[in-house]
């Protein structure tokens, strides 16, 4: 029998957005699946509020949202009468009309399933799963396909939710949405838990813990090609010039850095054409944890 997910221990409270992260094969479907109750587990405890997901009864299904990555949805009905369908299933409703304005799904309302955009169907599958009001809402890839408006429409009701006491449970591959939007984060690799925190904690993982300062950051700049910084900046801040003329500086960086970088541009007459700094983020961490290996 294969083992697919062992050692794996996570909580997801009420209010609060909780991103599960890991790479393909990882283990993250299948966990999550569980605790949906859409999968038998052969072994440990899962307790979905306060009741166990595998003999689920229909109360409990009613209390929870399941947005799937692949929703499922019916390829020839149309938004509204399916919303209507689905919204007949409860007893306390989210007002279709509301919920389809909010997620703008009113303008695509006459369109089948089968010619909705990805994104669409994105949005048509997160009013399905928000219809029933649930306490507890399970979000994969809830901003797959979507364009750049629609993004921002999901994250400012999803924290609009998280506000009002729903506890969220997100995963996704892009690590900006996890950034943006997770209040605890769990990443998993090889069925088991390997690091989890706030967002803040797990930046702070890496060189920056063991120096007692903020965070690793890198300085990218343009300039003319063929540039020796070796002497400018310290042996433990990498410097590289990743393609020429495009240089990057990644490290504790600290004030005196900078000031000894620009010190030494002036002194040898060069004005880069553009410059940017940025703290390290997520998806380094990510994969600082998780190899760059491609599963």
């Amino acid at each position: 029998m294969l083992r697919v997910v062992s050692g794996i221990s996570l909580i997801a409270e009420r209010g609060q957005v909780t991103a599960l992260l890991g790479a393909n094969g990882a283990g993250k479907t299948t966990t999550l699946e569980c605790a949906q109750g859409l999968q038998k587990r052969s072994g440990g405890s899962i307790s979905l509020l306060g009741h166990d997901p595998a003999a689920a009864g229909a109360d409990l299904r009613s209390r929870v949202g399941v947005m799937l990555q692949d929703g499922g949805l019916p390829p020839s009905a149309r938004p509204l009468p399916l919303l209507r369908h689905i919204a007949g299933l409860y007893a306390r409703p989210w007002p279709v009309d509301d919920l389809a304005e909010r997620l703008g799904i009113d303008t695509f309302s006459r369109t089948t399933v089968r010619r909705l955009s990805g994104g669409q169907k994105q949005r048509l599958a997160l009013a399905a799963a928000l219809l029933g009001r649930p306490e507890v809402l399970f979000l994969d890839e809830p901003s797959a396909g979507l364009d750049p408006q629609s993004r921002q429409l999901v994250f400012e009701l999803i924290t609009e939710l998280r506000d009002a006491g729903m506890g969220i449970i997100l995963t996704t591959h892009l690590m900006d949405d996890a950034q943006r939007l997770a209040d605890y984060v769990y990443i998993i690799d090889g069925g088991r838990n390997v690091a989890e925190g706030t967002v803040q904690e797990l930046l702070r993982r890496g060189p920056a813990v063991e120096t007692g300062t903020d965070h690793v950051r890198t300085l990218t700049f343009e300039a003319k090609p063929g540039l020796d910084l070796s002497d400018v900046l310290p042996a433990d801040v990498v410097v590289a010039e990743e393609r020429a003329g495009s240089y990057s500086a990644t490290g504790v960086l600290t004030p005196q850095h900078l000031a000894a970088l620009t010190a030494w541009w002036a002194a040898n007459g060069i004005m880069p054409a553009s410059m940017t700094l940025q703290a390290r983020s997520l998806e380094d961490v990510f994969l600082d944890i998780s190899g760059k290996d491609i599963r």
